[in-house]
């Protein structure tokens, strides 16, 4: 699923409110925190996530790594903070075309 720049905007819109729901510290990314990361999406469709990783590249290697691992959608990345969506069976957000 490849969101077009409307969605993201959209997206964007939607996740202003939120805040992070899981927070990744000092253990880095781990199974547990996978798994908190997969509930969320599961029960909010988009979620926010704070890395609090020293440098760039590792944040950036640990934001990859979430978008691989749960198969979301990269919404923005704006410092620490990464928000991402996947669409639930229930459809709670409504996507413009």
């Amino acid at each position: 699923m490849n969101l077009s720049n409307r969605q993201k905007q959209f997206l964007k819109s939607e996740s202003h409110h939120l805040k992070p729901v899981v927070m990744i510290g000092a253990n880095g990314f781990t199974e547990g925190v996978l798994a908190e990361i997969e509930n969320a999406l599961n029960f909010h469709e988009l979620i926010k996530i704070k890395v609090a990783a020293e440098d760039r590249e590792t944040k950036k290697l640990i934001c990859d790594a979430i978008i691989r691992e749960t198969k979301a959608e990269s919404v923005q990345q704006v410092g620490s903070i990464l928000t991402i969506f996947r669409p639930s069976e229930d459809k709670k957000i409504t996507l413009p075309k």
